[in-house]
């Protein structure tokens, strides 16, 4: 029972009051009003504003309303829908009196407005308190998927409370921007993105974080398009917070290979690190590439000593060129990368075709190599690769 009734005919029905306002307001718990509406009608009666304890009881029915995730606004409509049926039988009380039903108008219009404005405080404190705990538990439920071993198996139970499963395959997709994130403009970017990917793609189970300045994404990949609904989502959210006159993008990121288990969230996130990595030393135009795709330029690296050597012997003659060997590792990178087409490699360099060409044909001279031709392609390109990821000619060689 939402309040006392008392035996006198004149006094509103608060109960049915109360019932009537939850339907109004979706059917949020009528209990929520606690004792608002005896309040408010002992304030009306008395012509005075709620006092502090009536108050202090609705701020208390806002935090209560928080922590069960009641929404802002249908507690809210709650209480209004309460205050204005209230005012419908008050008047009753002082027909025929317009002063006294002016006062009572007034005392009515005063209670709504101080008890909602207590109840609201009530539930923002409560919700600030409840949203600083969920980003806490998801801080350490992140850091203990990173660390690995027993503290990210002891931490499948947690995630599962933060509605990310590990018992399916997961991927994780880091992005790195030069300034960091966490900043004024980006402090708020892992909010918005868990939104965006909870709003259209509800299975995806989003976990984002900013930790060591990157921004991390862990989530549900169960298949390809799943994946890719993720990627999209990112690079669109990304993209919608670039400064207005900016042409290129100012972030980078990487997804790793989907994996099972919360042991294996560790492994997933050096790989799209590492993925990271790659794409910024072969300048992958990309905006979120995937690991899977770089696999070659992995085991390319395994064995450092054998790169070393292919690069020494087969690139270090473009050194005697005129302007060192840059610009020619640039061409002959391009060239590849268009398919040996010289009018598309031109292109992409600003270049000449006859430009391309002459280049080309100084490769060819310095090196002994002719790298239009089929035979040589291969261990060319290998070659140019690995210098590419090696940072050479800026980069001395081992050995």
């Amino acid at each position: 029972m939402v309040g006392a009734r008392r035996s006198h005919g004149d006094v509103p029905d608060l109960d049915r009051i109360a019932a009537a306002a939850s339907g109004d307001a979706g059917g949020v718990d009528p209990a929520l009003l606690g004792g608002f509406l005896p309040a408010v009608v002992a304030a009306t009666d008395a012509s005075r504003r709620l006092r502090r304890r009536e108050l202090e009881a609705c701020a208390a029915s806002g935090r209560r309303a928080a922590v069960q995730g009641v929404a802002l606004r249908a507690l809210v409509d709650l209480y209004l829908s309460a205050a204005w049926r209230l005012w419908r039988d008050v008047p009753e009380v002082a027909a025929g009196d317009a002063e006294r039903v002016r006062g009572a108008a007034l005392a009515v219009l005063r209670a709504a407005d101080d008890g909602v404005a207590a109840l609201v405080e009530g539930f923002q404190l409560a919700r600030a308190d409840v949203i600083r705990l969920q980003e806490s538990v998801k801080h350490d439920v992140m850091e203990a998927l990173l660390a690995g071993g027993q503290l990210a198996i002891e931490a499948t139970g947690p995630a599962a409370d933060i509605g990310l499963t590990l018992s399916g395959p997961v991927a994780v997709l880091v992005v790195r921007r030069p300034a960091g994130f966490g900043g004024p403009d980006t402090a708020a970017t892992p909010g918005r993105l868990e939104r965006a990917l909870q709003g259209r793609h509800g299975d995806a189970q989003p976990l984002v974080l900013i930790r060591s300045g990157d921004l991390v994404c862990v989530f549900a990949a169960p298949d390809a398009a799943a994946v890719q609904s993720v990627r999209d989502v990112v690079v669109r959210e990304l993209d919608s917070q670039t400064r207005a006159g900016r042409d290129t993008r100012s972030w980078r990121g990487a997804v790793s290979s989907p994996r099972i288990g919360a042991a294996a969230v560790r492994t997933s996130h050096d790989e799209a690190r590492y993925a990271l990595d790659l794409a910024d030393r072969l300048g992958l135009e990309q905006p979120v590439v995937d690991a899977r795709d770089l696999t070659i330029y992995r085991v390319l690296l395994q064995d450092l000593p054998a790169v070393h050597d292919l690069v020494r012997s087969t690139l270090t003659p473009l050194t005697r060129a005129r302007g060192g060997a840059g610009h020619l590792i640039e061409t002959l990178d391009a060239y590849y990368a268009t398919g040996c087409v010289a009018t598309e490699t031109a292109a992409r360099l600003n270049l000449s075709v006859r430009a391309v060409t002459y280049r080309l044909a100084r490769v060819a001279e310095l090196i002994g190599r002719d790298p239009t031709d089929p035979a040589e392609r291969l261990t060319l390109h290998a070659a140019v690769t690995a210098a590419r990821l090696l940072d050479w000619p800026a980069t001395a060689l081992e050995g």
